[in-house]
């Protein structure tokens, strides 16, 4: 069945996979080249389209489906067990607080809201404060700033929206909502300094934003093509040189954040002599050969 949702311990040694088959599996990806599964897979009321996050410590792992959002203990990856019954209705999509002083969670809801809980105690999520509200349509992805003081949200509707959490229990908007999508916006991700916002959508881009202000976010450069599906998911990686996005064109693509410091890397190891083929090796096909050593 297709994979739907994933996501890595904070160790990086598991790995969630959520499928349309409504079960969430556990892996053991501590040699990434035999990655091995860890237990049975995680059934029962999941329903389809699960959406998975893990807390901050690695113990507990976040459940969203279409049917609920549950709590399970993984701190044994062989055993998990499940901590809470269901605390909200159809959720699209999970997110934990980076912010190792709070456990907070963020789910994206069916009816257009977001929620925001208190799970110090897995066996009993908290409400925080009132729903985040404005959206028409559906909550399809939620990301928290690494920081945890900003969530970001994006919608069924083609928008999304800033969210200062700073007090979980006061969350306000911040700016104006980003617009400018065709579709829903299916993957929100902040880069690891929190100065990026990516955005994928079933308008088959990504657009990056600069969000250093996130009260006042700007565009940053023109939307990123090449996808011929949907962009389902958007990561970078953990020095934010490098953006992952996934699309249901079954394809994976790898994008340079910061090209003008790779070429410096590039024309020192080449020793200011780049030809066409390393050009093609080092940045690949999607930025047009210029020589840029000399």
């Amino acid at each position: 069945q297709p994979i739907q949702s994933v996501a890595f311990s904070p160790d990086g040694h598991t790995l969630a996979t959520g499928g349309l088959d409504a079960s969430v599996r556990l892996w053991d990806v501590s040699d990434p080249a035999r990655p091995a599964p860890r237990g049975e897979p995680l059934t029962g009321p999941i329903g389809v389209t699960p959406s998975v996050a893990f807390s901050q410590d690695g113990n507990t792992l976040a459940i969203g489906s279409n049917e609920s959002v549950r709590l399970w203990d993984v701190s044994d990856p062989t055993r998990p067990t499940l901590l809470t019954q269901p605390v909200t209705d159809a959720v699209l999509s999970v997110a934990s607080s980076p912010d190792g002083r709070r456990r907070i969670l963020a789910t994206g809801v069916l009816d257009g809201s977001v929620r925001l809980w208190d799970v110090s105690d897995p066996t009993r999520p908290t409400p925080l404060g009132q729903p985040l509200t404005g959206y028409i349509g559906a909550i399809v992805s939620v990301a928290f700033s690494p920081d945890g003081h900003t969530l970001a949200t994006g919608g069924h509707d083609g928008s999304v929206r800033l969210w200062d959490v700073s007090d979980p229990t006061r969350p306000t908007p911040l700016g104006q909502p980003l617009t400018g999508y065709i579709g829903a916006v299916m993957s929100v991700a902040f880069s690891p300094d929190g100065h990026t916002l990516a955005t994928g959508s079933t308008g088959q881009s990504v657009r990056l934003w600069n969000v250093s202000d996130p009260a006042r976010p700007a565009p940053l450069g023109k939307p990123l093509t090449g996808h011929t599906g949907a962009v389902r998911s958007v990561a970078f990686s953990p020095d934010g040189r490098i953006l992952a996005t996934g699309s249901y064109d079954q394809s994976i693509r790898l994008w340079m954040m910061n090209v003008e410091h790779d070429i410096k890397q590039i024309c020192g190891a080449t020793r200011n002599t780049l030809t066409t083929s390393e050009w093609r090796h080092y940045v690949g096909n999607d930025v047009p050969f210029n020589p840029p050593c000399g």
